[in-house]
């Protein structure tokens, strides 16, 4: 018999699995029908009014970049309560990320190519949560319960047990991970054709949409990784549990305090939270207030750049370890 399908059929019959799985179709549903209640088709008169609206909310931008260009070359005296940087091309319409658009200005009106993006980091958040689970429970159960020894038995290789485990859990939980995306953006692509507006769904959308997804599942990938090799050198899914806990409390949460206390510089540098955003972000920028101590010059921001390479990089690091380190210790800890 085939140890993959072996251990495909071991993971799909865990009641666990299947509980999440209902769960996750669950969120699914419960999402795409409020979205779904709280849009509608706008109105031709809707319609208009939105781009009326959004036009003079363009006008409005380039008047105040041109009111400060003139009050920076001395030409106007304007009011002391009206504030603008002392660069004015901070307030540039053409150097924006995004201008106003029609579909800012039409409450109530789901639209596609607004929302795609924060609803896919919804699903990318729940598929850690899943694949991290499902990872520590997967070995974490077999390991307690016996089935690993019955396995050794038929099979009495530990690495390459150990290897089919989770070689299978990242080749089902990428397999879901596509297919729930696929289905999940797909709903919500039918209700704002629907529903709602699809807005403007352009190349450079897509790629976005793409680059996002993609670093989203290599995320999971990871998580579900580390659950494992956590359960495995636990030998318990509850380790798993413990360890994830363990850290938000004593480091995310503790740490980060005590490293503001301290006036610790560029302290987000070591919280891997930070790590996980600059990675699905592809970059994060993040404020210390240390930087710019002792600069006399306006043009210091006090922001640092945290690059998607440097968070993989550490991501992998982790990750690896731990996995290498689970399976240095399956091949020689005594399992019964």
């Amino acid at each position: 018999m085939n140890l993959v399908r072996a251990e495909l059929e071991r993971l799909s019959a865990r009641r666990f699995v299947q509980l999440m799985v209902v769960l996750l179709v669950v969120a699914f549903a419960v999402t795409a029908a409020t979205t779904l209640v709280g849009s509608h088709k706008p109105s031709v008169s809707e319609l208009n009014s939105a781009r009326g609206q959004a036009a003079e909310a363009r006008r409005d931008l380039e008047a105040n970049h041109q009111l400060c260009l003139a009050r920076q070359n001395g030409d106007v005296v304007g009011d002391s309560d009206d504030f603008f940087p002392s660069d004015c091309s901070a307030i540039d319409p053409i150097r924006q990320d995004r201008l106003p658009i029609p579909a800012d200005f039409l409450p109530g009106v789901f639209t596609f190519a607004d929302q795609a993006e924060p609803l896919l980091y919804f699903l990318i958040a729940f598929l850690v949560l899943f694949g991290f689970l499902v990872g520590a429970s997967y070995i974490g159960a077999d390991l307690t319960s016996g089935g690993v020894v019955n396995l050794l038995l038929w099979r009495p290789r530990r690495t390459t047990v150990l290897a089919a485990k989770l070689g299978t859990l990242l080749g089902a939980v990428l397999v879901l991970s596509l297919l729930a995306s696929v289905a999940y953006l797909a709903t919500f692509w039918v209700i704002g054709q629907t529903a709602g507006l699809p807005g403007r769904l352009d190349g450079e959308f897509w790629s976005s949409l793409g680059a996002v997804h993609g670093r989203g599942l290599v995320l999971v990938l990871l998580a579900s990784a580390l659950g494992f090799a956590i359960a495995t050198l636990g030998r318990h899914t509850s380790a798993a549990l413990g360890a994830l806990a363990a850290y938000a409390v004593v480091w995310e949460l503790g740490a980060r305090l005590v490293l503001e206390i301290v006036d610790a510089p560029n302290s987000d540098l070591f919280m891997l939270s930070s790590h996980i955003g600059a990675w699905l972000n592809g970059g994060a920028r993040f404020y210390d207030e240390q930087i710019c101590r002792g600069s006399t010059g306006l043009s210091c921001e006090g922001f640092y750049t945290m690059t998607w390479g440097v968070s993989l990089l550490v991501l992998l690091a982790i990750t690896g370890g731990l996995t290498a380190a689970a399976f240095a210790v399956f091949r020689r800890r005594d399992l019964i």
